[in-house]
């Protein structure tokens, strides 16, 4: 059963017999276009959404599927109605009604939160929904989680316990830590972004540029080449061709602009080899990205690439298109996944946002719960 933010760990014990666990998609920050990509990705490829259901608030949901139907009206003014009504779950037994968005309401806003705008109470709630399906995936009791766009600032806005944690990452870092009874710093997690043509995990997430250059360390890189290695190994069944990217321009052409490639990244690409981890470098970052994207016909290099902070990994991957990436979590002890786009708060409401990444975050998912990639490592 679904039908309340409890579990326990009897939910664990599931027979051969037992069908197929859900997944669930958190609603992600209300006045943002979460619901309304959710709505877009039921409508669009029914298939895909089988055993899915989405944690949010259903009035919300029920305004991004009108935004979306107003939409399409004025695409194609012969349509007459929303196939795809908004349904509140009261339990699910596994099973999800047919020809309809299910939405596991945890509670209902007091009244709704205006498209667009910073809010306290949608942060809140896009927190909450996180929480619960952290702590449901972590029972056992469905398959993967799948997270919308929630707003950092909102989120902090909502103050404690939310305020606590920059983003998701570091929510469901929490969450999992406080599940094995374990320090946070002890499960280490790291943020790899997909395509089709591009990978890159990052050393750091969400911090300043001044914090990310100090957290450039041996230890923090080797603990990314460690936990990249395991995770990927695991969902491929053969270990990953790693490229490590070098912070300063040109790597630091051999010292000239700045020594952290020569003391710091190339003693750690040399442990990681020395532990059979397939990894080189570090590369100028101006091209070790190029040299490891795959289009037809070329082959990249480097199966993914290691980048040492936030927008070094993530403006390469973003600037070939938001429509098909994927934010993978790797470390934690479960499967989550997000589209790799923001609240995008300029759009709310209108019905127009593309639901092309979610729907990839919602197929990589599947696949990484198939070959239970869950890999906490330390």
């Amino acid at each position: 059963m679904l039908n309340a933010p409890q579990h326990t760990r009897s939910s664990q014990a599931r027979s051969p017999e037992s069908k197929q666990k859900l997944l669930a998609i958190t609603m992600g920050d209300a006045a943002g276009i979460g619901p309304e990509v959710i709505v877009k990705a039921f409508m669009e490829e029914p298939e895909l959404l089988e055993h899915c259901f989405v944690v949010g608030e259903v009035r919300t949901l029920r305004r991004a599927a009108q935004a979306v139907h107003a939409f399409m009206r004025s695409e194609n003014p012969v349509l007459h109605s929303l196939p795809w009504p908004v349904v509140q779950m009261e339990a699910t037994e596994n099973e999800c009604p047919p020809q309809c968005i299910p939405v596991l309401e945890l509670r209902a806003f007091d009244q709704p939160v205006p498209w667009g705008r910073v809010s306290a109470k949608a942060g809140a709630m896009a927190g909450e929904c996180v929480a619960w399906a952290a702590d449901a995936a972590l029972h056992g009791d469905i398959s993967a989680v799948v997270t919308a766009p929630l707003h950092k600032e909102a989120l902090s806005a909502a103050g404690l316990p939310w305020s606590l944690y920059p983003g998701h990452t570091e929510l469901l870092q929490a969450r999992a830590a406080a599940f094995l009874n374990q320090p946070v710093q002890d499960l280490p997690v790291r943020m790899m972004l997909a395509s089709d043509e591009l990978r890159t995990v990052l050393v750091s997430i969400h911090l300043s540029l001044k914090e990310a250059l100090a957290a450039v360390t041996s230890e923090q890189v080797l603990q990314t080449l460690r936990i990249t290695h395991e995770a990927l190994s695991l969902a491929w069944g053969r270990a990953p061709v790693i490229g490590v990217a070098g912070l300063n321009p040109h790597a630091g052409e051999g010292g000239l602009f700045g020594r952290e490639e020569l003391d710091i990244i190339a003693p750690a690409v040399a442990q990681a080899c020395a532990e059979g981890i397939q990894a080189s470098g570090p590369w100028a970052p101006d091209t070790v990205f190029m040299r490891a994207r795959q289009t037809l016909g070329h082959p990249g290099e480097f199966d993914v690439v290691v980048a040492m902070y936030h927008d070094q990994g993530l403006i390469p991957i973003k600037y070939l298109g938001l429509d098909q990436g994927v934010n993978v979590t790797l470390g934690l002890p479960l499967v989550r996944t997000s589209p790799d786009h923001g609240t995008a708060f300029d759009l709310a409401g209108t019905g127009r946002a593309d639901a092309s990444s979610l729907k990839a975050a919602i197929r990589m998912a599947k696949v990484l719960a198939g070959v239970g990639l869950h890999a906490g490592v330390s």
